[in-house]
């Protein structure tokens, strides 16, 4: 009976192609809105939680925005960050230098900062060593640099004993970053020799004592960056600062401000979920105008088929047969549209994947294609029962007195 009855109404559905597929479109549109939508949403948050991630979800970010004319100096910073919830502490102070080697120059960015700088942001060396406690008590002039930076400037990433000019002075190479290691910030490289320029990463690093007799006013600290021993005591070091913080500036909240990585990461995940849940409703709204759609042609076609509907409920076909065929167009519409909906965005993902490139990574999403099956399925049941009821309770010699 169900077989007959699907049958029938496949032929039924296949009897108008052009209206099929007019009726179709909004939910092919509903549903390709919503996997699109919402992919393409789920990649750009996933790419930019996995920029954050890289950084490091176990430290703090403090700036120091009124000193109080009692400013922050590197004599006292490490004394006074010394507690049992914090794992270590690093001043940071940046400015644009112009580096030259050779034939080669360019403006980099120059960050003033200490060994430890180097642990909180879980940096990585190619070659070489990071800045020793020691580089900062004697002022040296040592660097450490990207492999970009090692690459641009010298030719080769192992430019370890190296020496680079910034702003005139003279810098030992002691360290060479990974690739991975670096703030990602683009400067204009320019050769001599050649024409054309090129956007590149060109940064390195110095002994905060260094760049503050640079003249670079970085005498005096104004951000810095601290620690936890592990993810779980992010909350307690956060506390121990804020406490150590409150005291050095008179117990003015507004001195200073601190961020918290994990609490970043917390707040990006948040707006993924609001964010999903916006397209997934505008996108849900056009699958809803798409049932109605349906609802329309459906009663659309029980007016043209009412002699139909009367010469079978004649042979005794029954009210809930005649309900069945109907409820069942309903659904092959909505469930044929939804699968073309799919497909279509499919193929959409794939080419929004190929124009992203690396910078994002886009893929259909199983959970939202099983919603949009599931929702299609319910508004082809929902929108297909008015119009089936209707055509079930047609009384048969009115149906067959009908001439159209």
């Amino acid at each position: 009976m169900i077989r007959q009855t699907l049958k029938m109404a496949w032929n039924a559905v296949l009897a108008n192609k052009m209206r099929t597929f007019l009726t179709m479109l909004g939910i092919i549109i509903g549903v390709a809105a919503l996997i699109v939508l919402v992919s393409i949403a789920d990649g750009a948050t996933a790419s930019v939680s996995d920029q954050i991630s890289q950084m490091g979800s176990d430290y703090l970010t403090i700036k120091i925005t009124d000193d109080k004319e009692n400013p922050l100096r590197l004599s006292e910073f490490s004394k006074l960050f010394e507690d049992d919830a914090i794992e270590t502490a690093a001043p940071m102070a940046g400015t644009s230098v112009t580096g030259k080697s050779g034939y080669t120059d360019g403006t980099m960015t120059l960050y003033g900062t200490t060994g430890a700088y180097f642990q909180i942001m879980d940096m990585e060396l190619l070659c070489g060593r990071f800045l020793k406690q020691a580089d900062v008590n004697n002022n040296s002039y040592v660097i450490v640099i990207t492999k970009d930076t090692a690459v641009e400037f010298f030719g080769h990433a192992a430019a370890e004993g190296e020496s680079l000019s910034l702003d005139g002075r003279t810098f030992q190479v002691v360290g060479v970053l990974s690739e991975d290691s670096s703030q990602q910030t683009g400067f204009t490289i320019r050769d001599s020799n050649e024409d054309s320029t090129q956007s590149v990463t060109l940064e390195g690093y110095i002994p905060y004592s260094t760049c503050a007799r640079m003249g670079n006013n970085a005498l005096n600290i104004m951000q810095f960056y601290v620690s936890s021993n592990d993810e779980k005591s992010m909350e307690q070091a956060e506390a121990a600062v804020e406490q150590i913080m409150l005291e050095r500036f008179k117990s003015d909240e507004d001195a200073f401000s601190i961020q918290n990585q994990s609490e970043i990461m917390d707040t990006m995940q948040e707006v993924n979920h609001t964010l999903s849940l916006m397209i997934g409703g505008i996108a849900a709204i056009s699958l809803l105008v798409g049932g109605i759609g349906i609802m329309n042609i459906m009663l659309v076609s029980v007016t043209e088929r009412t002699r139909e509907i009367g010469i079978r409920k004649a042979i005794g076909a029954s009210r809930e047969s005649i309900m069945m065929q109907f409820l069942m167009e309903a659904l092959i519409v909505s469930l044929a549209g939804c699968l073309a909906g799919i497909l279509f965005s499919g193929i959409a993902l794939w080419v929004v994947g190929g124009v992203a490139g690396d910078s994002m990574s886009v893929h259909m999403d199983g959970k939202v294609v099983w919603i949009s099956v599931i929702f299609s399925g319910i508004i082809g049941i929902v929108f297909g029962i008015y119009p089936a009821n209707k055509a079930a309770y047609k009384k048969p010699i009115e149906a067959l007195r009908y001439s159209g």
